[in-house]
């Protein structure tokens, strides 16, 4: 049964701030964040047939956003450096878990891990996936997902405990 739109705008509503801080957090600018998390439900309108109810709706669309995104840096040519000036001047948003004092700093040890650690991590911890719903999202079983998000973790606390003044 295809979505109404009513079920289009809940879908929105609900999920819209977890994807776009993953989002923002993969692309590192918060105007190509915008437009990707546009890009993905446009393609969720287009291809609203598509949803099967047995699936998690936030994995469906956590989906459909890698993609957006992956489509964005194959393009490269509009993605921002890592750490450029702009990277740097980051908004903060409410719920945000990396909070707002450690942004750039957090930006900075994310951007230097290996995508699929950033890609795993990012989905479980920013987009509130389940550990199940992100290994459906990037179809890799269970056990890497907890592998990635447990490297990811602990390169993350490596970097920033280097980078405390002792």
């Amino acid at each position: 049964m295809p979505l109404s739109s009513e079920q289009f705008e809940r879908l929105i509503h609900e999920h819209s701030p977890a994807l776009y801080r993953v989002a923002f957090r993969m692309l590192g600018d918060r105007h190509l964040a915008e437009d990707v998390l546009q890009e993905a439900f446009r393609s969720v309108w287009t291809g609203r047939a598509k949803l099967d109810p047995e699936r998690s709706e936030r994995a469906w669309l956590a989906a459909i956003l890698r993609r957006r995104i992956i489509d964005r840096w194959r393009k490269k040519s509009d993605v921002k450096c890592v750490g450029d000036s702009e990277t740097l001047d980051r908004a903060s948003f409410d719920a945000d878990p990396f909070g707002n004092e450690l942004s750039a700093e957090m930006q900075l040890a994310l951007d230097r891990l290996p995508v699929e650690l950033k890609e795993t991590l990012l989905l479980v911890v920013v987009g509130e996936l389940t550990h199940r719903e992100a290994a459906e999202t990037l179809g890799v079983p269970l056990g890497t997902v907890l592998s990635r998000v447990n490297r990811a973790r602990g390169r993350l606390r490596e970097y920033l405990s280097a980078r405390q003044p002792k």
